[in-house]
Parts: structure tokens; sequence; C-alpha cells
């Protein structure tokens, strides 16, 4: 599941990097942005810890 979360940050972060320089989806690319940061943090958050 962790992947999961990886690769979907991942493709959002390069979605909001091609709209950001492309110009064309506005504020749709923003929103993108901070689903992609959600992603992280979530995945970081659920990550077992090893002790």
């Amino acid at each position: 599941m962790n992947s999961l979360l990886y690769i979907i940050a991942v493709i959002l972060l390069i979605g909001w990097a091609l709209g950001f320089f492309l110009y064309s989806a506005g504020g749709v690319i923003h929103i993108l942005l901070v689903i992609a940061i959600i992603a992280l943090l979530l995945g970081i958050i659920r990550r077992p810890t090893a002790l």
C-alpha cells in the first residue's frame, strides 16, 4: 500500500510540474500538488518503524 501511495504522489507531482510550466490547467495543478503532498505525508506517517 505504501508503494502505491508513492507512485500516486510521483505521478501527481509530475503532472503538477508539467502543468505549472505549461500553464494549461490553472488552479487544478495546485490541487494536484496538495494531494501529492498529503499522500507523501500519509505514507511517511503510516510507515512502520523498525526498532
